[in-house]
């Protein structure tokens, strides 16, 4: 009987973390680059059962193996790319394909798929609540002159004038968006703020494999009616355990109370 206890209560501790992944899942379905969170579980130290004799315990027979909790393994992340919402703002980026824009973040250079920029007080390129964007070089991006365009490849180009009678104009190039890749998303940490951290060296992106789009955002690859059906089939385990639970509890102090008093 206090088998059921541990299986009831672990059920209901697991069934609360899911919970949890859900509810965050749920609140970032409108960050742009957002990926979304799965948590699996497993049974945890299993047992083989064994019926012996009552006066002879010799050769034991085997019956099954069953396991008294059931505990969260881990949260996996869903690196599916999102759909694409074009915005028109002259900061908001997006990539097409693998990869990650770099960020100088305030514990070294961390990576997200948000591409939703601005500029700081200084001009520079940056993610509102982690740091500035990296380029190519390395180095934080400058933003000098807003009437830049952006191309395929990152390239983030101003046409100046640079003769007022002939009127002829030179491309100015701010910089080039740093975009990487990763040979195992395993070992990527998520972080808030939708970026993610990792001892990895980042690989370079590799030809045309991965288009930046300018004026545009990726969406979060969320889907609320796979979130909201996850959420309740979890309440009701939740709710189911927390029942049983209390049946047992009530039991007991039957036995306890009444059975023993007899």
């Amino acid at each position: 009987m206090y088998q059921g206890f541990y299986n009831l209560a672990s059920g209901m501790l697991t069934q609360n973390r899911n919970l949890n992944v859900i509810s965050n899942n749920m609140v970032n379905i409108q960050t742009p680059g957002y990926k979304r969170d799965k948590m699996v579980s497993s049974t945890f130290q299993e047992e083989m059962l064994y019926r012996t004799g009552r006066q002879n315990k010799g050769n034991p027979t085997p019956l099954a193996v069953t396991s008294k909790i059931r505990t969260a393994t881990r949260t996996y992340v869903n690196y599916d790319q999102g759909s694409f919402e074009q915005t028109d703002g002259i900061f908001d980026f997006a990539l097409s394909g693998n990869g990650f824009f770099a960020v100088q973040g305030q514990n070294g250079t961390v990576y997200t798929r948000n591409g939703s920029f601005g500029v700081d007080g200084e001009g520079f390129l940056a993610l509102n609540n982690v740091g500035r964007v990296l380029g190519t070089d390395g180095q934080p991006i400058q933003i000098d002159n807003e009437n830049f365009t952006v191309d395929s490849e990152g390239n983030i180009s101003v046409e100046e004038l640079i003769d007022q009678e002939t009127r002829e104009t030179e491309l100015r190039r701010m910089g080039t968006l740093q975009v990487v890749d990763f040979a195992d998303y395993g070992q990527l940490h998520k972080e808030d703020y939708g970026v993610f951290s990792t001892n990895q060296a980042p690989q370079q992106r590799e030809g045309a494999q991965t288009a930046v789009l300018w004026k545009t955002v990726e969406k979060s690859n969320v889907d609320m009616v796979d979130e909201m059906t996850s959420m309740m089939s979890a309440q009701r385990a939740l709710q189911s355990a927390a029942q049983a639970l209390k049946m047992y509890d009530q039991i007991m102090a039957k036995a306890v109370n009444d059975v023993g008093k007899a």
